[in-house]
């Protein structure tokens, strides 16, 4: 077990029911240094630099996720998306580089690989979700080749903007599985950005593009479907609602979707492509998901506004693998931080009142280069826009919040939300 500081306290094998377990204690142990991990360790540090804390994180380098739609379109490169994780996580961290195999919330235990165990008195658990490319035969040996793509995945984006510059002609297919996933409106992204410069470039009249969706809507929010519907028409995509991919043959480029009828039934059906973008299935991870502190589905059973667990009251969670209703998002995690954070300090006797989080969630749309539907909502699909609407009307494609997207989101998460500077999201406290 790596760490970057000798700030834990060993305690004996003995005191535990793990006997053979090397055993280290933190006032906080967070799993998971993506988004929400960072953030909230670092507001956390910025409301207590006392705080001895842990990140259980095994990778070596952090993505800022959200760009992977404009590396895509072309529009950033991919190598500014991600930074060396000791270059992003706080200094006065403890970085335990393993992986966890499980949980032990009767004993305060989080359990790593190689038979060892970190102590809690406060834990967080955000370890982000689990993309399933083998869910979907056929998929995983396809990826990156044979016109197969997803910017789901930090590789294969630059693959996407390869294929949509060299495609003249021929079908484009964009898939869409069941929720939840990550950005529910990521997979529509890359579908506007690829046709508008197939529309620039003067070859959309001579290309198929089809929206194969697993849902009964467009968009979950309905405010934001119409001007959606708008770049529908406008690109003349084939709409098709209610149809998951089942099955991909790259080297036949032949795609396979279960089809669900009015009836309840399904019926199968087969479409070519010369270039797909697939968004896989989505889940939590499967130590998540085995744990005991999963609700059926799978998901950290947390209470909706404050983000702790309904069980362990010394267990929070936000991000992707909690079981809350809000969008996936990264715009989420940076609402989230803040309220883990403060409800954290109140459970350490260190705080007052308790922080509730509404479900704020943001989806920067980008239906052309230069325009963007900045669709923004709380728990229920409440619409709720940060700015007014004679500066950015959220319903309508934007300008201005193509330049949010573009130059101010990314210094934002990368100098701000991971540093705990919470603009544009303090915590709203409840006596």
């Amino acid at each position: 077990m790596e760490m970057n500081k000798p700030a834990a306290e060993r305690v004996a094998a003995s005191e535990t029911t793990h006997d053979a377990l090397i055993v280290t204690r933190h006032d906080v142990v967070i799993v998971g240094a993506g988004a929400a991990g960072t953030a909230v360790a670092a507001s956390l540090l910025a409301r207590d630099r006392s705080l001895d804390i842990a990140v259980i994180e095994p990778a070596d380098a952090h993505y800022y996720q959200p760009g992977w739609t404009m590396v895509g379109a072309g529009v950033f490169n991919a190598r500014s998306t991600v930074r060396e994780m000791h270059r992003v996580l706080p200094r006065e961290l403890n970085w335990v580089k393993a992986c966890v195999t499980a949980f032990d919330p009767a004993n305060d235990l989080v359990i790593l690989e190689g038979r060892q165990a970190i102590r809690y008195r406060q834990l967080v658990v955000c370890p982000g979700l689990k993309l399933d490319w083998d869910a979907v035969p056929g998929l995983s040996e396809s990826l990156g080749r044979h016109g197969v793509t997803s910017n789901y995945r930090y590789d294969l984006a630059p693959y996407t903007w390869q294929l949509v510059r060299e495609l003249k002609s021929g079908r484009a297919l964009f898939t869409q599985p069941p929720l939840p996933i990550k950005c529910a409106g990521a997979p529509q992204k890359a579908m506007y950005l690829s046709a508008d410069h197939w529309q620039r470039t003067g070859r959309l009249d001579r290309i198929d593009v089809k929206f194969f969706n697993a849902g009964d809507v467009l968009f979950g929010v309905a405010a934001y479907v119409p001007a959606l519907m708008e770049y529908i028409h406008r690109y003349h995509i084939d709409l098709n609602l209610r149809f998951n991919l089942c099955a991909i043959d790259g080297p036949r480029k032949l795609a396979t979707f279960n089809r669900k009828l009015d009836d309840g039934t399904t019926e199968t059906v087969t479409r070519e492509f010369d270039m797909i973008h697939v968004v896989p299935p989505q889940k939590a991870p499967d130590f998540i998901r085995n744990s005991p502190l999963a609700d059926q589905a799978g998901w950290i059973d947390v209470d909706p506004a404050t983000l702790r667990h309904r069980h362990y009251a010394n267990i929070f969670a936000l991000g992707d693998a909690a079981n809350t209703t809000n969008a996936k998002t990264a715009a989420a995690a940076r609402k989230q931080a803040p309220v883990v954070a403060h409800n954290l300090l109140v459970a350490l006797g260190k705080a007052e009142n308790r922080a509730e989080y509404d479900g704020y969630g943001s989806c920067p749309l980008t239906v052309e280069r230069g325009k963007i539907v900045l669709a923004e909502f709380l728990y229920g699909g409440k619409v709720a826009p940060t700015f007014p609407k004679w500066l950015v009307d959220g319903q309508r494609p934007s300008r201005l919040a193509w330049l949010l997207k573009e130059r101010i989101l990314p210094p934002l998460y990368w100098h701000a939300m991971l540093k705990g500077r919470e603009w544009l999201a303090k915590p709203k406290l409840v006596r």
